[in-house]
Order: structure tokens, then C-alpha cells, then sequence
């Protein structure tokens, strides 16, 4: 099976385009998703471009583009009709809840489907790409600095390939599980991802990300307050907390 390399590949900067492009796509069963982001010298994630396609096109979303207003998108991330198909959705889901408060639904997980279908534990998309399209992915633009403008077709195309790539592969394992009937298991994992609490940044548990062998009383309570605090600050400043 090969991927799809027939669409129409632009970028959108301009509000006019997106809300075309989010109307059509708004009428489709399913789209594919993907997000490029930087976060090194950041709390939260900067959004930088969002790639989105359907079965007859694919654009990149330039978000840093001078006057854009995200809500179409945002809409479209919300809409119930409209199935939101990710390949390791977790960062993709919590960079569109610190936008809406919401988590995209409905969704469908590519790497959870890929473990159901016996790819094995978190599998990478360039993986399935190889196991399941028979081709390799071009990774010259891996390490690109999404945040510096203008991009290059070759960056675009690059962005874009992760979405068109996406479709076939999310019809190949729907078959798949549809044959094995395990959609069951499939949708108690997606779940879990779509409680919100995941991806609430709550100051009071940050403690319990840090590895520790003391367990008295006294040094856990001084534990929560400095990973409180140190939370806090990080939030505050947009600085990672490793930083503070």
C-alpha cells in the first residue's frame, strides 16, 4: 500500500482560507491531525503549525501568522461529527485543551491502534509508515525550528506528508481491528486520554513526578511545597521547571 500523493499541498495564513478550508473539512467522517510545536525554553507548548487533510486535501496551518484567529480550527477540533485521527495523540490533545479547555473528541489513536493490531508498545509513525505504506519517510526537515518564518516548500511538504500518510494508515488498522473485533479495548484506551485531568498542570501534584526514596512525613510535605512552588514559578515565567 502506498500513501497518498495526489493532494493539493498549500499552507493557510489568512483567515478567509481557514474558514473555507475548516468548512469543508467539516463535512468529512474523519480528518487526520498533526501539530508542530517548540517547547525547549518554554512551560507551555508554542504552537507553531497545525496539518490537517481528508480524503481529497491537505493544508498546513500557519498559527503564527499576523492576524489569524484560530477559532475555526478550534471549532472544528470540537465538532462531534467529525472523527480526529492522531498518531500519538497525547501532546496533540493537551496543546488543543490549553487552547479551548476542551479535548478534541471524538478522536482515534494510531499507536494505540498499532498496538492493538500488533505493532508492539508505542510504535513510532515512521515505523508504520515503513510496515504498513511499504516507504520510507523523508526526514530532512526533522529538526526544522517551526517558529522561524517563512517556512520552505520543503518544510510544508515535509509537515504535510505526516497527515496525508495518516489516512491510509488509519484505514488499514480500522480493518484490522474491525476483522479482530477489538474496537472494545481500543476505545477504553482512548478513554483515558480524553479525561481532562491529564492535561491539567495542577501545581499541588507536582510532586509526584519526582523520583525520591525518603518517605517520612515531614520531607514528602516539604517535597509537595517546593514542587508547588517551583510549578507555579514555571507557569508564571513560561520557563521550563527545570529552569527554576
Amino acid at each position: 500500500m502506498k500513501g497518498c500523493d495526489t493532494f493539493l499541498m498549500s499552507i493557510i495564513s489568512d483567515n478567509t482560507s481557514l474558514i473555507q478550508f475548516c468548512h469543508r473539512l467539516s463535512k468529512s467522517a474523519y480528518i487526520t491531525v498533526d501539530t508542530e510545536f517548540i517547547r525547549e525554553k518554554t512551560y507551555w507548548p508554542k504552537l507553531c503549525l497545525v496539518q490537517l487533510a481528508n480524503e481529497s486535501e491537505a493544508k498546513a496551518i500557519d498559527v503564527l501568522a499576523e492576524g489569524i484567529n484560530l477559532d475555526p480550527l478550534l471549532e472544528l477540533m470540537t465538532n462531534s461529527n467529525v472523527l480526529k485521527v492522531f498518531h500519538a495523540a497525547r501532546q496533540d490533545l493537551e496543546i488543543f485543551f490549553n487552547l479551548t479547555k476542551k479535548v478534541p473528541y471524538p478522536f482515534f489513536d494510531t499507536q494505540i491502534a498499532a498496538m492493538v493490531c500488533g505493532f508492539g508498545d508505542s510504535v513510532s509513525y515512521e515505523a508504520l509508515v515503513r510496515g504498513i505504506l511499504d516507504t520510507d519517510m523523508d526526514k530532512s526537515s526533522q529538526f526544522t525550528d517551526w517558529s522561524v518564518r517563512p517556512l520552505t516548500s520543503k518544510q510544508i511538504n515535509y509537515a504535510i506528508g505526516d497527515v496525508t500518510h495518516l489516512l491510509p494508515i488509519y484505514k488499514w488498522l480500522t480493518t484490522k481491528i474491525n476483522a479482530n473485533n477489538r474496537y472494545e479495548w481500543l476505545e477504553e484506551e482512548i478513554a483515558k486520554l480524553s479525561d481532562k485531568k491529564l492535561y491539567l498542570a495542577v501545581p499541588e501534584e507536582a510532586w509526584r513526578r519526582i523520583k525520591t526514596r525518603k518517605t517520612t512525613p515531614r520531607f514528602l510535605a516539604l517535597l509537595r511545597e517546593l514542587a508547588a512552588w517551583r510549578e507555579l514559578e514555571a507557569q508564571k515565567r513560561d520557563l521550563p521547571r527545570s529552569r527554576i
